[in-house]
C-alpha cells in the first residue's frame, strides 16, 4: 500500500527563515526520483534548487511561484510505496541543512474511539464528540439531534443578537397607528419597512423610529478610512528584504563618518594598459582596486575589524575577506573574495569574474555572501562621481570609487586634461578616528596616481 510522504521547506542555513518559491520544477502526478530538484527558491542570500528526499509520485504542491514559506512549511507530498510501482521509501544521506533523508518513521494505526452498539447494529451519536459516519450519511449532524441548554432569555438574546437591527418587510401594511410615527419617519426620510417594531404584534412605536435615526446619524457621522495612495506595492522580502534589514541595522549601530578626494588615475589606466599588452589573462581594474585596498589595509588594519557590541571590543581580524558590490536583476548583493590579501592580480581578476557570474545567474551560496571584512563598492560603473553609501554591517568600512573620466587637471606644474576619478571612504567612526581613516585613503589615492608605490609592499 501506498504511503504519502509530506516534505517540508528545508532549514537552507546561515539562519534563514524563510524562502519565496521561483519556479515549480515538477507537477502533481509526475514521478520524481531521490534527490531530485523539486523547486527553486530564493532565500535572502541565493537562489537554491532544493531536492526531495523521497521518490514516488508528487500528490501535491503548497503555494503558487512567488508565495513566501516559512522553513518547516509543507513543500509537496509524494506517495510511494506499492501503488506508485516504485520501492518502499529510502532516504539519500543528503543534502541540505535541517532535514535528513533517511527512511520515514514506520506509520503508526490510528485507533478511533466507537460508542455502544445498539441492539440494532447501530452506534449511538454521542453529542460530546461529534456525529457519526451512519449520522453524516444520512445528512444529520449533532446540532439536529441535540437538545438545546439554552433558556427562554438566552434564546431571546441570540435571536436579538443574529437578526440584522432592522429587517425589511417586503409585502403587507405597516403595522403602526399613529400618524406622529409616520410624520416623523417621513420627514427624515426613513423607510418605516426597514424596522421591526417593539410593540405587541410588530408594532412599530416612536422609539423605535428614533433609534433608527439616531443609529443612521451615528452612520453618518463615522470617519470613514482615508483611500490608500495609489502606486505600485512591492513587499520587502526575499533579497530585497535582507539588503533593507542590513542597511537599517547599520544605519541605527554604526556612526560612520566619510572622507574623500580627487585623483589623477591616469597613470593606473596606463599600467593596466601595458599589464594586458604584455601577454596571459586579461587584468580587470576592479583587481588592481582590489589589489590596492589589501595593501592599505595592511598599513591601516583598524579598519579590517568589526565592533563586538555585547563584549564592548573592536576585534581587529588577521585576514581580509573582501566584498565587493554587484548590482543584478534581483537587487544588490556583495560576494566575497576569500583571502583577497593572498592574492595577486590574476587571481583576484578570475575570482571576481567568477562571482560576478555566478551573482547574475542567482547561484551564489550563502557562504560566498557572507563573512566579508571590507567592502569595494565601484559605482563609477553606473557613471556617477561620487556616494556616501552604507557600511556593509558589521564590517567597519567601505572604499567607494566613481568613475574616471578627463577632467582638466594640474600636472606637472601645467594644465593638462587627465583621467581623475573620486575616491571616497565610509568609516566606522568607534574603530578609528579621522587620522586613520585619512591616511588609508591618501594612501590609495597615492597607489591610483602613482602605481609603482605599491612595489614597496610586494
Amino acid at each position: 500500500m501506498a504511503q504519502v510522504l509530506e516534505f517540508k521547506l528545508p532549514d537552507l542555513g546561515e539562519g534563514l527563515t524563510e524562502a519565496v518559491i521561483v519556479t515549480w520544477l515538477v507537477q502533481v502526478g509526475e514521478v520524481v526520483a531521490i534527490d531530485q530538484p523539486v523547486v527553486e527558491v530564493e532565500t535572502a542570500k541565493a537562489m537554491v534548487e532544493v531536492p526531495c528526499p523521497y521518490g514516488g509520485v508528487v500528490t501535491a504542491r503548497f503555494g503558487e511561484e512567488g508565495t513566501e514559506l516559512p522553513v518547516g512549511a509543507p513543500l509537496l507530498t509524494v506517495a510511494v510505496g506499492e501503488d506508485t510501482t516504485l520501492p518502499e521509501p529510502e532516504g539519500s544521506g543528503n543534502v541540505l541543512v535541517g532535514y535528513g533523508t533517511g527512511a520515514p518513521p514506520a506509520r503508526r494505526r490510528r485507533v478511533r474511539a466507537t460508542s455502544p452498539d445498539r441492539a440494532d447494529g447501530s452506534t449511538t451519536a454521542d453529542p460530546a464528540r461529534g456525529s457519526t459516519a451512519a449520522d453524516l450519511a444520512n445528512g444529520s449532524t449533532v446540532s439536529d439531534r441535540t437538545p438545546s441548554t439554552a433558556g427562554p432569555a438566552t434564546a431571546d438574546v441570540h435571536a436579538r443578537v443574529s437578526a440584522p437591527p432592522f429587517p425589511r418587510a417586503t409585502e403587507g401594511p405597516v403595522p403602526v397607528i399613529s400618524p406622529l410615527v409616520r410624520r416623523l419617519a417621513r420627514d427624515n426620510n426613513l423607510d418605516l419597512r426597514r424596522l421591526s417594531g417593539s410593540g405587541p404584534d410588530g408594532l412599530i412605536l416612536r422609539a423605535d423610529v428614533e433609534d433608527a435615526l439616531r443609529v443612521d446619524a451615528a452612520r453618518a457621522a463615522a470617519p470613514t478610512a482615508p483611500p490608500k495612495p495609489a502606486g505600485i506595492r512591492t513587499p520587502l522580502k526575499g533579497i530585497r528584504g535582507a539588503v533593507a534589514d542590513k542597511l537599517s541595522r547599520s544605519r541605527r549601530e554604526i556612526p560612520d563618518a566619510t572622507c574623500w578626494v580627487d585623483a589623477d588615475a591616469t597613470e593606473l589606466m596606463r599600467a593596466r594598459t601595458a599589464m594586458n599588452a604584455a601577454g596571459g589573462p586579461k587584468i580587470s581594474l576592479l583587481a588592481l582596486l582590489a589589489r590596492i585596498c589589501t595593501a592599505a589595509l595592511a598599513r591601516h588594519p583598524e579598519l579590517n575589524s568589526y565592533v563586538d557590541v555585547e563584549a564592548r571590543e573592536i576585534v581587529q581580524l588577521d585576514h581580509v575577506h573582501l566584498g565587493f558590490a554587484a548590482q543584478t536583476g534581483r537587487g544588490l548583493v556583495v560576494p566575497v573574495v576569500r583571502d583577497a590579501h593572498a592574492r595577486d592580480a590574476e587571481s583576484l581578476t578570475a575570482e571576481f569574474a567568477r562571482l560576478t557570474e555566478s551573482a547574475h545567474a542567482g547561484t551564489l551560496t550563502p557562504t560566498e555572501l557572507t563573512g566579508g571584512t571590507f567592502t569595494l563598492n565601484n559605482y563609477g560603473v553606473f557613471g556617477v562621481d561620487g556616494s556616501t553609501p552604507i557600511i556593509n554591517h558589521p564590517e567597519a568600512a567601505m572604499l567607494g570609487v566613481g568613475r574616471i573620466t578627463p577632467k582638466p587637471w594640474v600636472h606637472d606644474g601645467e594644465l593638462a586634461v587627465r583621467q581623475v576619478v573620486q575616491l571616497s571612504l565610509t568609516f566606522d567612526h568607534r574603530v578609528c578616528d579621522g587620522g586613520t581613516a585619512g591616511g588609508f585613503l591618501r594612501y590609495v589615492a597615492d597607489c591610483v596616481e602613482n602605481p609603482a608605490v605599491l612595489l614597496r609592499t610586494l
